[in-house]
């Protein structure tokens, strides 16, 4: 059982550098590598559909965190590029799914890798004690990305649960 550390143990400074620092990070790689004239919610739901599809839109809307109207605007944009099909759900004929079509694999794949090369290429201009630092920490960024990602709800259901 993963015990909660009060969050005032965390000096706001500290916070947020962090937060700027994974900012930072994130903004420096969309711009070195991008998909073209694709906005980073387009990648996103173009990397969303490419790993877990087909995916219906409803659930697609959950889990890119994003209202019907965006998603449908940002599921036409991507068709129109040749990125992703729709379908009528086989299951319920009302319904629409969504998958990555080949050049919509393609392109999350290619960028993937381009965006890999990128950070192994940085990871390797640090000193080396900065590098084996960062790789260590992978664990518990993967832990706070995943506790980001989750609903405030959810998070108070496992802090209830973990406190019993």
């Amino acid at each position: 059982m993963s015990r909660q550390v009060p969050a005032t143990r965390f000096p706001t400074a500290d916070v947020a550098r962090l937060r700027v620092a994974l900012a930072k990070i994130a903004r420096s790689v969309d711009r070195q590598v991008s998909g073209g004239k694709l906005t980073r919610t387009q990648l996103s739901v173009l990397g969303t559909v490419t790993r877990l599809g087909p995916l219906g839109v409803s659930e697609l809307a959950d889990i890119e965190g994003l209202n019907p109207t965006m998603l449908s605007r940002v599921i036409g944009k991507l068709q129109s590029e040749g990125l992703l099909a729709r379908a009528p759900d086989e299951r319920d004929r009302r319904a629409v799914t969504v998958q990555a079509t080949r050049a919509g694999k393609e392109l999350h794949q290619r960028l993937r890798r381009e965006r890999e090369r990128l950070l192994a290429e940085r990871l390797r201009d640090l000193p080396a004690e900065h590098a084996r630092e960062l790789l260590a920490a992978l664990p518990a960024l993967e832990s706070l990305a995943e506790r980001l990602r989750r609903p405030e709800s959810a998070l108070a259901a496992v802090a209830g649960r973990s406190s019993q």
